[in-house]
């Protein structure tokens, strides 16, 4: 579902508000690493145990599709709120009056730069670290 701010409630929103969404946006990402976290637990642990060795081919098919699911569906929403952070950033900039901390967030956009890509970067490696885990 879609919502469409109006231009006067946009005008309205304050450097607390940004703030705030900042703060969720920063917790959308940290929340979306947790089941590939779990995922890559497994399979660490699988691996390092030898257990992919005696799989079947379906089996290790199955680990790296499911590693590859929770992988892509996690870099799709920390991207996201990557990019929605940029505009927060953008918008805050535009906040007058900013606090020291409205400031610093208003500077980060280089920074979500370089999240973004570490995001896109550091979850292709890792797949292919899994790959090499589970195939040998």
């Amino acid at each position: 579902m879609v919502f469409k701010v109006s231009k006067s409630l946009e005008r309205n929103m304050n450097e607390k508000d940004l703030i705030k969404l900042w703060n969720q946006m920063r917790m959308q990402i940290i929340v979306a690493q947790l089941a590939p976290s779990l995922v890559l637990i497994g399979v660490f642990v699988l691996a390092g145990m030898d257990k992919f060795a005696m799989a079947s081919d379906g089996t290790k098919y199955l680990a790296i599709g499911v590693a590859a699911v929770t992988g892509i569906l996690a870099i799709i929403s920390q991207y996201a709120a990557v990019r929605e952070g940029e505009a927060l950033v953008e918008d805050l900039t535009k906040a007058a009056g900013k606090s020291a901390l409205g400031k610093r967030i208003s500077e980060s956009r280089g920074l979500l730069s370089i999240s973004a890509s570490a995001i896109t970067g550091f979850g292709i490696a890792t797949f292919a670290l899994v790959v090499w885990a589970v195939l040998g």
